[in-house]
């Protein structure tokens, strides 16, 4: 199976401009990704409370990724304007991604980042298919989950997708009982856990899992 690729752009956006942020991203940086080779989409994470937004665009391969650096950071640029935010990037292959069903307006993403040794990934990973996702597929308004990597930092991010903000919140000891089983058992790291209103969802990755 050939492995997408992603770059994240973190936002930390003063509150008052996210929505002028949205619209930005929806009507200027999707139209212009869709013109450079090898993009696949791009989904907006957004925090209102802590202004904190994740922009991830995906990629057909690790030569497009690269090639879109340049024209990717003056679309960067631009947008850390409109938020009146600073940026941090992130690269990312993506190991899984497992939808029910495709998220409507409303769905709500819980974020979780992990670190590890990077010789205990593939089994961080393997634990996560294995173990976790079949748990999170039972969960009520379960509607997508990814696990997105980087070998060489040995750090991973997996995102929890569901229909609705109360959905989310319904399930969260649930979740984080699951959390901490995985992390537990892949001798990893938990980061930090977020919890977002997905604002665009079009990152477009195939079926992985």
């Amino acid at each position: 199976m050939p492995i997408v690729f992603a770059r994240s752009t973190t936002i930390h956006s003063h509150p008052s401009y996210i929505d002028a942020g949205i619209k930005h991203i929806r009507d200027t940086v999707m139209p212009a990704l869709a013109d450079i080779e090898g993009c696949l989409g791009m989904s907006l994470l957004v925090d209102r409370d802590s202004g904190r937004c994740i922009a991830t665009s995906s990629w057909r391969d690790e030569e497009s990724l690269r090639a879109s650096e340049g024209p990717v950071q003056n679309l960067r640029d631009t947008a850390a304007e409109i938020f009146h935010g600073t940026t941090e990037v992130s690269r990312w292959d993506i190991a899984v991604m497992h939808r029910d069903h495709h998220s409507e307006r409303g769905a709500c993403c819980r974020v979780t980042w992990i670190k590890t040794e990077p010789a205990h990934m593939d089994r961080g990973v393997d634990m996560w298919k294995m173990a976790a996702l079949p748990k999170m597929e039972e969960l009520d308004g379960f509607c997508s989950a990814s696990l997105m990597l980087d070998h060489a930092a040995g750090r991973g991010v997996s995102s929890l997708t569901f229909d609705s903000a109360e959905a989310m919140e319904r399930n969260r000891e649930r979740v984080d009982s699951i959390r901490d089983e995985t992390v537990r058992e892949a001798n990893a790291e938990v980061l930090d856990t977020c919890e977002f209103e997905l604002a665009i969802a079009h990152l477009h990755v195939p079926e992985m899992a």
